[in-house]
């Protein structure tokens, strides 16, 4: 997992500080990030959910020109 930005190698460099990740591990990170000029933060990744069709509204019975009230069955 390489460092992607300046404030994730702050952060990292503070867990190593307090002991809560490796030396080895916060060198390997750093090495894979190597020497190019990383942005101050990475923004978030969009999600990608899909947006959902509005719902249709069913005409209410008997609002239409013409329509017939359902028969009901006889016994």
């Amino acid at each position: 997992m390489p460092i992607k930005s300046k404030a994730q190698r702050r952060k990292f460099a503070e867990l190593l500080l307090k002991g809560k990740i490796s030396a080895e591990a916060f060198e390997r990170w750093n090495r894979e990030a190597g020497d190019a000029e990383l942005p101050e933060r990475v923004p978030p990744k969009r999600s990608l959910k899909r947006k959902k069709a509005p719902a249709r509204r069913k005409p209410a019975s008997g609002s239409r020109k013409g329509s017939k009230p359902a028969k009901r069955k006889s016994r």
